[in-house]
């Protein structure tokens, strides 16, 4: 377990890594460009590249780390993947309950398979469960993670591919936003876009994390560097995160 440069958790653990294209916020994936950089700098954890791949070696990890925080479980992968085994994913919900000195957070775009797996299993209380919702298209995602009877759900809007519309967000409790990431390639978020979930969070009463521009700005150009573009929305920093 690392400690991580996401703004919104303080570790990162990482038992499964690797994954396969899911939707449309999928086509750029930062995490298999760094995967495969990984793997040729010839890192043992990434021999595989992208390819999914279980580290059993590694589950253990929060138990050595004594110091309590935010755990994102496995940001180079998805834990309900198709390919990952509902034994593995049994064994990574012990650990959070061998170390509940920490908060893990389970992001997913493929809530459907999270709903199914916790049909017939307790969520414990320090877990977070999220999904993300990147463009209009997936919004029904909210709905599959609301049927989920957990503690805490979240939704990541990252990267932002458009405007969201409307949003239902009952039994949410935080919403993150932030754009892509990347060459120039990527797909610039414009500023009405996040400003319309920041409106409906405050109107709602759920907490609101806006984590960064990504590699375009503000004003729409493109910069090599994400953090020269700033964490300012409509001239603010809106960093809460919710204390559980």
């Amino acid at each position: 377990m690392n400690k991580t440069d996401i703004n919104w958790a303080d570790y990162s653990w990482s038992p499964i890594t690797g994954c396969t294209k899911k939707s449309e916020g999928c086509r750029f994936c930062y995490v298999e460009r760094d995967a495969r950089r990984y793997q040729r700098m010839k890192q043992p954890k990434f021999s595989e590249g992208f390819n999914l791949t279980l580290h059993e070696h590694c589950l253990d990890e929060p138990l050595t780390e004594f110091k309590g925080g935010r755990v994102f479980v496995c940001p180079m992968s998805d834990v309900f993947h198709e390919r990952v085994p509902s034994e593995f994913r049994d064994r990574i919900m012990e650990v959070t309950r061998k170390a509940p000195w920490h908060t893990y957070l389970l992001l997913t775009k493929r809530p459907e398979r999270m709903a199914e797996y916790f049909q017939t299993r307790k969520v414990p209380l320090n877990v977070w469960l999220g999904t993300t919702v990147e463009a209009a298209e997936y919004k029904y995602r909210i709905d599959i993670l609301r049927s989920i009877k957990g503690s805490f759900k979240f939704l990541s809007c990252e990267p932002l591919l458009g405007d969201l519309g409307e949003l239902d967000l009952t039994g949410i409790d935080w919403v993150i936003v932030g754009g892509e990431s990347g060459f120039k390639e990527v797909r610039p978020m414009k500023e009405k876009w996040a400003m319309n979930i920041k409106e409906q969070t405050d109107a709602q009463g759920v907490a609101f994390f806006f984590k960064q521009w990504g590699s375009y700005g503000r004003d729409g150009v493109w910069r090599r560097s994400k953090h020269d573009n700033g964490y300012l929305l409509n001239g603010k920093e809106y960093r809460t995160i919710p204390q559980r």
